[in-house]
């Protein structure tokens, strides 16, 4: 019996438990359908994926299910109804009786707190916020099972009320809840004034009683009949007169439990392994199993490469896998590392070849130009203007010498350390300093020799000291210039200190020697900062790390 009802639980359908097959049950994996048999548990192979489980009333039986739920043991915790709906609408009309517009509000599944009692399940209050739609002049209120023709269950409705929403007052009530518990007066066979019973089987709309101390009335659909429905709804003649774009409130207290006796259908993305069992049981209307179920075992079997067999196996290859791998990179490493010396040390011997060449032969050549002009000169019987191109040719001559032996010295394989650079840039500062009658003083720490560094990088260098030792001549007007050079940790730092006119740091100067001393710097992975002050000199701080496998 309904609790608090006086009506049957339409149980018709019970006297199957005693009956066997009365529900099948089929599997696919991945599309592929795989013979199921209830007796047997069935494999759904390693890593199953697009697992379906399909089911209903058997083939070629009278047999019709009131409610089925499904449920696979050990892997889902709940148990999951085959979907079907019920609905509260609000529905408009205009003057001409013709419907405008509707809003549906579904509801689903279980309540929450369903325990299968209308005494003890908790009602739920919905709200919801609705504009009245353009023509519309009448509201008209459904509560029905229609949808899904297979929905059964029951879906009770409490407390309904339509308020119109006043600006600067309270709402004004449109439509009372209709049953009223104090009167108690209300039953099905005397349905509140202004409503009615409708659908294809309207018998199944009932006034219920929920709840206790004290019980109240409600409407309800108690719809046991999946092929055809049953509604409540208000008169049209009586219906609550609305205006187009007034917002009304409707709101309400529900329970529910629905769902159907229809095939229904479980999908499962994957599985992980192990052993599994399909249930679905019918349950009456409200819910509660009436015995008749069925239930297929399923197992997915471990993966062959879990089985200790294997992974022993693929231990011991994966040893000797890793084991010969580790010693072809060694080898390949080794080979690469060889083919690397044997190119570097060919590339050395032709830059070296280079040098020599360069000073052997160019070298020798420019220095006899220089001595011939020079000797030129002294000739009495040349005119002024021929002296004057000799001396020009003498000393572009000595020019070109030192930038040869420049490009000797950077090209030179022997130069490729740090102690050489040093060397060299000591060298190069008291000549220009020298050339300028400007005071230099050399402060070098003692840099290793074993540090190697590319030609590149002591080019680089070599051209940012003088291009900033260039600077000092040309626009400090310093007496003194300090030349410093440090290596530690793998940090080179160089730093041209003068005490001449200094400058802002932030102004713009024309020309191209500061932009490319940083650039110089940033293309061999280091850094160039300036500093200075007015009146106070300026200080060029060179800083490149160099790693050991340069």
């Amino acid at each position: 019996m309904l609790a608090g009802t006086g009506l049957s639980a339409t149980a018709g359908n019970l006297s199957a438990a005693s009956q066997t097959n009365l529900i099948s049950i089929q599997v696919s994996v991945d599309g592929k359908a795989i013979q199921a048999n209830s007796d047997e548990k069935i494999s759904l192979g390693t890593l199953p994926r697009n697992i379906d489980f399909y089911f209903g009333p058997a083939p070629n039986s009278k047999y019709v299910p009131i409610r089925l739920r499904d449920r696979l043991d050990g892997y889902d915790k709940t148990w999951n109804q085959v979907t079907a709906e019920m609905n509260l609408t609000v529905r408009f009309y205009n003057d001409a009786g013709d419907q405008v517009d509707q809003r549906i509000f579904t509801v689903t599944g279980d309540s929450g707190g369903w325990d299968g009692s209308l005494k003890t399940s908790p009602l739920t209050h919905r709200r919801e916020a609705i504009i009245v739609p353009k023509q519309a002049s009448r509201l008209w209120i459904v509560i029905s099972s229609a949808g899904a023709p297979a929905a059964v269950g029951i879906y009770v409705v409490d407390n309904l009320q339509v308020s119109l929403v006043v600006s600067n007052g309270a709402p004004k009530i449109l439509m009372q809840p209709p049953l009223d518990s104090a009167l108690g007066n209300f039953s099905d066979a005397r349905p509140p004034d202004g409503w009615i019973r409708d659908g294809l089987h309207p018998s199944m709309a009932k006034i219920v009683e929920v709840g206790q101390d004290p019980a109240t009335k409600a409407f309800a659909i108690l719809d046991d009949d999946p092929f055809s429905h049953a509604e409540w709804h208000n008169i049209m003649a009586i219906a609550p007169a609305v205006k187009p774009g007034q917002h009304l409130i409707v709101e309400w207290n529900e329970m529910y439990s629905i769902g159907s006796g229809d095939t229904g259908a479980a999908y499962y993305n994957s599985l992980p392994p192990g052993n599994y069992h399909f249930q679905v049981q019918e349950t009456t209307i409200m819910g509660s199993p009436t015995g008749v179920a069925e239930s297929l075992g399923v197992l997915v079997p471990e993966p062959f490469w879990k089985n200790p067999w294997f992974l022993g196996s693929g231990f011991l290859a994966a040893i000797l896998i890793s084991t010969a791998g580790a010693r072809y990179v060694i080898w390949r490493r080794m080979r690469q590392e060889v083919l690397r010396l044997e190119n570097q040390h060919a590339l050395e011997q032709e830059r070296l070849r280079i040098a020599h060449d360069i000073h052997d032969d160019l070298g020798a050549r420019v220095t006899q130009i220089s001595l011939l002009s020079a000797m030129a000169r002294g000739y009495q019987s040349l005119p002024e203007k021929a002296r004057v191109d000799f001396d020009q040719i003498s000393s572009m001559s000595r020019e070109l010498i030192s930038a040869l032996y420049e490009t000797v010295w950077a090209v030179n394989p022997e130069n490729d350390n740090l102690d050489a650079l040093g060397n060299y840039l000591c060298q190069m500062a008291n000549q220009m300093c020298e050339q300028a009658q400007l005071g230099c003083r050399l402060q070098f720490q003692d840099l290793p020799k074993d540090v190697q560094l590319p030609s590149q990088m002591r080019h680089n260098i070599t051209m940012a000291v003088k291009e900033s030792l260039h600077n000092v001549i040309k626009h400090a007007g310093a007496t003194e210039v300090v030349l410093r050079a440090t290596f530690d940790s793998e940090l080179l730092e160089i730093s041209i200190h003068d005490n001449g006119r200094g400058f802002q740091s932030d102004r713009q100067f024309p020309g191209h020697g500061l932009k490319n001393i940083k650039r110089r710097l940033e293309d061999i992975g280091g850094s160039c900062l300036i500093e200075s002050r007015p009146d106070q000199g300026t200080t060029v701080h060179l800083r490149l790390f160099i790693h050991p496998s340069v």
